[in-house]
């Protein structure tokens, strides 16, 4: 997942922001916001989680489900 990820944050931003969690580093915080398979994709806006997607997506697959949640 991370050679996908990394190419969908390069073509994506800035009209959306791309982070990774370390779950085993950060297992509180990876607790606190429900992961329990990796990789699990979450999009945010204004703080609030807008869309999950637990699994792997190829580049096609994850850029049709991040779409709806770009900024223009």
């Amino acid at each position: 997942m991370a050679p996908i990820f990394t190419e969908a944050a390069r073509e994506l931003e800035p009209r959306m922001r791309f982070a990774k969690l370390d779950t085993e580093a950060q297992q509180t915080l990876a607790g606190r916001f429900g992961i329990r398979s990796i990789p699990t994709l979450i999009v945010f806006r204004g703080g609030q989680e807008v869309a999950r997607q637990p699994g792997l997506l190829q580049g096609p697959q994850l850029r049709q489900w991040l779409q709806p949640h770009l900024l223009t």
